[in-house]
């Protein structure tokens, strides 16, 4: 994956990702914001800042219609899972990112996945249209967990409405890999976030319209 330098150019410096973006699609609409690799090289699709941008409003809004606080995405490697992210940020949902079961491995990936579940109590699930028959045959469907499908979404971005987001506001969880205990989750803020994304930059001094 590749994306060009998430920092910001103006004066007002922003205090969440959402506003990162915002600025970014505002400023640079037709930029390329990420590119997915195949295999690490050859380029398979490509965001612009303005394309992320009206694809997590439009998720956005859809889980703004839904209750719940936080939100599982099962995701392979891709721009589906970049939209889904930046979709629950928009929405001020807390995200829960974890990697598909593994069919070969069921046996170690599914039990860290089900702990992940119980710890996280996610109000919904996203994955991919594709994936969804995975996860009908794993049985990890469940009435108290609605799975939907991010790519088929279909809510106008033009419906979404920013929740009240600072630099506080928690953006998501990250579990440890669990190989030798139950997989533990930590506390992400968008303020945790853009000092890391600063830092980054900071270290490698990328600039638009590089490309990290």
């Amino acid at each position: 994956m590749q994306t060009t330098a998430l920092v910001s150019e103006a004066n007002t410096v922003p205090t969440t990702l959402v506003g990162l973006l915002r600025d970014h699609a505002a400023r640079h609409p037709d930029q390329h914001a990420y590119t997915f690799l195949l295999d690490g090289e050859a380029a398979e699709a490509q965001l612009t800042y303005a394309q992320l941008d009206r694809l997590a409003r439009g998720i956005a809004a859809h889980l703004l219609s839904m209750a719940g606080e936080r939100a599982l995405l099962l995701y392979p490697p891709g721009l589906e899972y970049i939209a889904a992210f930046f979709g629950c940020l928009y929405a001020g949902v807390v995200a829960v990112p974890a990697y598909p079961p593994n069919p070969a491995r069921l046996e170690r990936t599914m039990p860290r996945l089900r702990a992940m579940i119980r710890d996280a109590q996610p109000a919904i699930a996203l994955t991919t249209a594709a994936l969804l028959p995975l996860v009908e045959a794993l049985a990890l469907h469940d009435p108290a967990l609605p799975w939907l499908a991010s790519d088929t979404i279909e809510t106008a971005a033009d419906a979404w409405r920013c929740p009240d987001l600072c630099g506080d506001t928690l953006a998501f969880l990250q579990y440890t890999s669990g190989s030798t205990a139950t997989p533990k989750g930590v506390m992400l803020t968008h303020r945790n976030l853009l000092h890391n994304s600063a830092l980054i930059h900071d270290c490698f001094g990328p600039a638009p319209p590089a490309r990290a």
